[in-house]
C-alpha cells in the first residue's frame, strides 16, 4: 500500500461521515421494474481474462461496484469482502475496476488484483479494468446498467467510484447505492435480504 492508500484508508470514515452530514453521494434508489433484455446474456471478462457468464449466477442476487485503488472511498474492499463473506450463499459481489474518475486506477489488472488481495484480503470476482462512464467504450455490463432500454427503469451512471448496483436472482436490477453508502450499512444489507 503506498503512502497516498494508507492516508486514504485512514480517513475513509471521515470521508462517510461527510457524506452523510453534507447528504451527498448518499443516494438509495430502487426499483420493481422488469428489465427489458436479459442480463444473464451478458458476460465480464475477469481479471485474469477468464470469462464469467452471468447466466451462471441465476438464483442469486449480484452487486456489482465500480472500484478505484486511490480513491477516498478504496476502503470499502474491506466492507465489500466482508459482505461477501457474510453473504455468500445467496450474494455474488464483482468489483468493475476504473480509471474513469481523478484517475484514480491506472495500475494494470495485475496490480489491482495483488493490491485488492494483500491489503483487504479480497476474494470476489474482479472484473477487467474497463471503462463505467456512458461513452462508446463503456463495459458492456454498465451499458446494460445504466440505459432504462436494457434494464427497465435506471438511466444513472456511476458518479463516482464504489457506486453500487444490485440485481435480483431474476435478473432485474433493483438498487443504485452511491459511493457514500457503505457497503456493510443497513442499507444494502435490507436490499440483499429482500
Amino acid at each position: 500500500m503506498t503512502g497516498k492508500q494508507t492516508i486514504l484508508k485512514f480517513l475513509y470514515p471521515a470521508f462517510v461521515g461527510m457524506s452523510k452530514i453534507f447528504g451527498k453521494n448518499i443516494r438509495n434508489v430502487s426499483s420493481t421494474a422488469v428489465a427489458k433484455t436479459s442480463f444473464y446474456d451478458l458476460s465480464i471478462t475477469l481479471n485474469d481474462g477468464n470469462k464469467l457468464m452471468l447466466r451462471e449466477l441465476k438464483s442469486k442476487k449480484i452487486l456489482l461496484v465500480n472500484t478505484a485503488s486511490n480513491c477516498g472511498y478504496t476502503a470499502q474492499y474491506a466492507g465489500l469482502q466482508d459482505l461477501h463473506k457474510k453473504h455468500s450463499d445467496k450474494l455474488v459481489i464483482v468489483a468493475f475496476p476504473s480509471n474513469d474518475f481523478g484517475a484514480q486506477e491506472k495500475g494494470s489488472d495485475n496490480n489491482i488484483i495483488e493490491f485488492c488481495k494483500l491489503n483487504f484480503g479480497v476474494r470476489f470476482p474482479l472484473a477487467k479494468k474497463s471503462s463505467v462512464i456512458k461513452n462508446s467504450e463503456q463495459n458492456e455490463v454498465y451499458r446494460w446498467l445504466t440505459n432504462e432500454e436494457n434494464n427497465g427503469w435506471n438511466n444513472v451512471a456511476p458518479s463516482w467510484n464504489f457506486c453500487k448496483y444490485l440485481v435480483n436472482e431474476e435478473g432485474n436490477l433493483v438498487n443504485f447505492f452511491e459511493s457514500g453508502i457503505d457497503p456493510m450499512g443497513s442499507e444494502i444489507d435490507q436490499a440483499i435480504n429482500l
